[in-house]
Formats: C-alpha cells, sequence, structure tokens
C-alpha cells in the first residue's frame, strides 16, 4: 500500500540532499559542503550534517548528478604506456603518483596504453574516458593515444615524453646531463671495458644488442638522451666502442637476461651503466657476488630498494615531478584561458648518489 506521495505506508521516504537541507534549515550548497568542501564549513555544522545525515541513511550526493550539474567527472586521466600493474610494482611511477595525488582534490583514472600497443585498453579508454584533463606519463610522441587526448580538448600535461609537444605543459628533467655523473665515477674509477644496459629505447619490441646510430633513431627520448649522455662522457675517457644492449621491459627477470647477454657477448667487460635503478638490480640479481670487485654497477632513479641496497645511483625527484604536474593540471582547471596560452616547461634538478656498487678493475 502506497500513501499519495508514492511511498510504501510505514516506511521513510528515502532522504535526498533537498530533505537533509530543509531538517536542519540549511541551504543545500551547505549540505554539498560538508561532503565536497569541509573546509568551508565550522566542524560543528559538518559533524551536525553528517551525523543527521547518517541517521536517515544518506551516504552523500550523487557523484553522476554532480558531474552533470558541474559540468566536472572529478578525475584526471593518466596515460601510462606499460601494462596496469607496472603502475603498482614500479618504485620511480608509484613515487609519480604519489606526489601528484597529493594535496589534490581530483581522482586519478589509470589509462595504461601497454608496451607496444600490449597489454593496454585501446584508443576507447581515452577517447570515453570520464575525465577532466590528462597527465601524459612517457609516451612517445608517435603513440596515438597522446593524439586521442589531445582531440578531446581537455587540458593536458606531459611527464618525461614527449618533451616537444607544442603548446603543452611539460615536467622533466634534463636526462642526458642527469646520467653523467654516473658515467664519470666509473671513468674515474679507472674502467675503460664498460658496457651500457638500457631499458626500451624503442617504442616497439627490440630486445638486445644495438649500435650508436641505432641510438640515434630512437623514439622513446629519455632512454635515449641517457644513453647518450653516458656516451659522451666514455668517447671523451677514449672508449670508442661501448657496448649496448636494449630491454623492452625492465622488471628484474628481463634485466638479469639482458646484463647475462652483454656479459656474454663482452666478457671483457668491468663495469655496467645501467639507465634505470631496475635494470641494475637485474645485474646484481645475475652477478650480485661479482658486484663491485668483479664488476662495478651503476643506476638511476634512487629507487628505495636500489639505495637500501647501496646502489651507486642518480636521484631524481619523482615526487616532486609529479607534485608539479598534479599543480599545472590544477591551474589548467582554475584557469584555462591564461594557463593554455602560457604553456609551462618545469626542469628538476637531479643528484649523484655515490654507493658502495663501483670499484676499481680487478687486475685481470
Amino acid at each position: 500500500m502506497t500513501n499519495r506521495r508514492g511511498h510504501r505506508a510505514g516506511r521513510a521516504p528515502r532522504a535526498t540532499l533537498a530533505t537533509l537541507a530543509e531538517e536542519l534549515g540549511v541551504s543545500r550548497t551547505t549540505v554539498s559542503n560538508a561532503y565536497n568542501r569541509p573546509d568551508q564549513l565550522s566542524p560543528e555544522l559538518r559533524e551536525r550534517i553528517l551525523s543527521t545525515a547518517r541517521a536517515r541513511g544518506y551516504s552523500g550526493p550523487n557523484p553522476t548528478a554532480r558531474s552533470l550539474r558541474t559540468s566536472r567527472a572529478g578525475s584526471v586521466g593518466v596515460i601510462l604506456t606499460e601494462r596496469l600493474s607496472y603502475a603498482f610494482e614500479d618504485q620511480a611511477s608509484l613515487d609519480f603518483l604519489a606526489g601528484l595525488a597529493e594535496d589534490n582534490d581530483f581522482l586519478l583514472t589509470l589509462i595504461p596504453t601497454g608496451p607496444g600497443g600490449e597489454g593496454g585498453l585501446g584508443a576507447d579508454a581515452v577517447s570515453n574516458a570520464i575525465v577532466d584533463g590528462f597527465v601524459v606519463y612517457s609516451v612517445p610522441a608517435a603513440d596515438p593515444n597522446l593524439a586521442f587526448a589531445r582531440q578531446r580538448g581537455l587540458p593536458v600535461v606531459v611527464c618525461d615524453q614527449p618533451a616537444d609537444l607544442r603548446g603543452v605543459s611539460y615536467v622533466g628533467i634534463d636526462d642526458f646531463a642527469a646520467i653523467q655523473p654516473a658515467a664519470a665515477a666509473l671513468v674515474q674509477a679507472g674502467h675503460r671495458n664498460i658496457g651500457i644496459l638500457t631499458k626500451r629505447l624503442f617504442s616497439g619490441v627490440r630486445d638486445g644488442a644495438v649500435t650508436a646510430a641505432d641510438v640515434e633513431l630512437s623514439d622513446m627520448h629519455v632512454q635515449r638522451a641517457r644513453v647518450r649522455g653516458a656516451l659522451e662522457v666514455f668517447r671523451a675517457a677514449g672508449m670508442t666502442h661501448v657496448p649496448i644492449v636494449n630491454r623492452h621491459f625492465s622488471d628484474i627477470d628481463s634485466a638479469a637476461d639482458g646484463a647475462r647477454e652483454l656479459r656474454g657477448l663482452h666478457p671483457d667487460i668491468t663495469a655496467i651503466l645501467c639507465t634505470t635503478d631496475s635494470m641494475a638490480l637485474g645485474v646484481i640479481e645475475a652477478f650480485g657476488a661479482e658486484v663491485p670487485h668483479e664488476l662495478s654497477v651503476t643506476g638511476f632513479d634512487a629507487i628505495v630498494d636500489a639505495t637500501q641496497r647501496g646502489l651507486t645511483t642518480v636521484e631524481q625527484l619523482n615526487h616532486a615531478k609529479g607534485e608539479q604536474v598534479g599543480a599545472l593540471i590544477n591551474a589548467l582547471f582554475h584557469n584555462a584561458g591564461a594557463a593554455r596560452a602560457t604553456p609551462q616547461r618545469v626542469i628538476l634538478p637531479t643528484r649523484f648518489i655515490p654507493g658502495a656498487t663501483v670499484a676499481p678493475p680487478a687486475a685481470r
């Protein structure tokens, strides 16, 4: 049996934002602020609203209705050229995402395109994502998902790569210069037979040995810049041939396999420079008993696992990267016209961290 308002007899009508506002004698905006903008209310008023809402079974404003009303989804899409699991396994990525989420009032929607198109969600994930803007986290310039994101006409901020996207704000580091102190540390220790183990020079899968000429054709400019920066130091020290091995994935097993390939092709090398800490940890996995007295190793990133193991590495501020990107995307949300007219370019500092994985080459 129902009453004239359509409610079943004996059952109280479902509480809404409007009925709560009427009962409490406040505006609907005030009730909404208790959930969405608590800083606008006194603690006492907010608690009175929330306790009444709980008693009436009201869980908060409907997010779909709110997004339709405000034209805001309250979320930022993060496009990354990785499998989704990588975002939760790679410490550098975790640090970046933590910085991006810190002190911001938006959610993160992760959109993995997959390395080389493997395991990604595809163009529909970008084109149909319910977001207010996009953060592009280290994808090649020719990645179609980047084009799809820009076609949406929403705010876009790039982190790491591509570095030269016209009209788009950018946050990154000088990868070419940042890796040079690590290369110099190997030279200063007396090494002249040095190999390079790098992660993903190419957006397409290409594992194995590569030449310096191949490096110049790389479409992943972060790794390309690091390899080129190291090669400049080695050439200045008189090394005319530095072997390079590339691995598409940077998990420890893949990196260890790459280290064994590099050492197998060039058994005389006494040191391996790695372009990421994860690659260096793979070297230690493969040849840990020989590090550093038979084989010196350097990394890049200064992730916790690496520094705890005493890896000689380069620190980049991944958390600060996320914070900077978050600040830029927020500026685009709140002052779109001026912010888009003057895109920002933020280059963060890096720091060389000497560790316990570099020693003079053993006499052979």
